[in-house]
């Protein structure tokens, strides 16, 4: 195997025609550090003529043939980058919305070492709203921010931008389940796998006529990538997910005890709130049965982390040859 780097830029796309072309055609062809470059597009389910309009420039296409989500996209994009012999994957949209003069900044990190993966950040400057993109959302990214960050130990800014860059390790290591998205689902998959992110600064132009398709609907975007946080959160720290939940339910039910045994020694008789001590006796059983899970949850959770490293093992192995083959042809 030789040193040479080998960068796929993985692009979704979803009915693309008009801005598809522009944005292939204006891709770098050639970066310091890289020694070959080349386009992936991974089409989810084009009505138009999207899949024939990346191939006319260039691009390898992969099609789902019917619309799956942009996690799943997301996830063929990894898998597809690897039989192309990736050693670095950087992601970034079909419709022209990112600055290709920002690909070096994404990707030096990596090249230098200095980190696993990197992600673009488009509130590098504190109250700067990118244009076009509504309050809502600008503030609905914050909060959404300010959760991934507490539940990763790492301060991140921006966890919903789709213009990032992975090593190869990263992208042979990531198991993802989330088929609506992928991005906070990413962050938390690999820092809790102690893997190195680095932010980095990046302009983005939105346009007033454009409606995103993942965050088309405010509500239904919220909902989806909250139940997504919450379900990487306990897969990979049960623990904490399933053990401070116990001891908050048993605590609340520990203090109707004490404040029923208080009116006993006040009043000599526990009526009339005798269902208090029915509801306390409740909450500390389903808090010490809860405590009980998060102890199982946490031996499941060693079991999952041995499998993954095996699954690690076989899809290291299974892209090599892949990758061997490439370079015999």
């Amino acid at each position: 195997m030789d040193n040479k780097i080998k960068l796929v830029i993985y692009m979704p796309a979803l009915n693309e025609e008009e801005r598809i072309g522009d944005t292939l055609r204006s891709l770098p062809k050639k970066l310091n550090g890289v020694d070959e470059i080349e386009v992936l597009v991974v089409d989810d389910g084009s009505t138009d003529n999207t899949k024939k309009i990346a191939r006319e420039c260039g691009a390898k296409v992969f099609s789902h043939g019917t619309n799956k989500g942009v996690g799943a996209a997301f996830h063929s994009g990894v898998e597809q980058s690897l039989h192309m012999g990736a050693d670095i994957m950087l992601s970034i949209d079909a419709d022209g919305q990112f600055d290709f003069n920002n690909f070096p900044s994404l990707l030096e990190p990596i090249l230098k070492n200095r980190a696993d993966f990197t992600t673009g950040n488009r509130f590098h400057k504190e109250g700067d709203r990118p244009e076009f993109m509504s309050r809502v959302k600008y503030w609905g990214n914050k909060q959404i921010a300010r959760l991934v960050s507490t539940m990763a130990g790492h301060k991140i800014r921006d966890v919903a931008c789709g213009f990032r860059a992975y090593n190869r390790e990263v992208l042979l290591n990531l198991n993802l389940s989330g088929t609506f998205t992928y991005t906070q689902e990413t962050i938390l998959n690999l820092t809790y796998k102690e893997f190195r992110l680095t932010e980095v600064p990046i302009s983005v132009k939105y346009f007033a006529d454009r409606k995103s398709r993942v965050a088309s609907s405010i509500f239904k975007y919220a909902l989806n990538t909250f139940l997504i946080i919450i379900r990487s959160y306990r897969d990979y720290q049960p623990l904490r997910f399933f053990g401070l939940s116990g001891i908050a339910i048993f605590l609340m039910g520990l203090g109707l005890d004490i404040w029923l045994v208080i009116h006993y020694i006040q009043v000599g008789t526990f009526s009339p709130f005798k269902v208090f001590g029915f509801l306390g006796g409740l909450l500390n059983l389903i808090g010490v049965l809860t405590i009980i899970l998060a102890l199982i949850a946490d031996m499941l959770g060693r079991i999952r982390t041995n499998q993954e490293q095996m699954l690690y093992l076989q899809k290291k192995d299974h892209f090599r040859s892949t990758r061997l083959n490439e370079n015999e042809k």
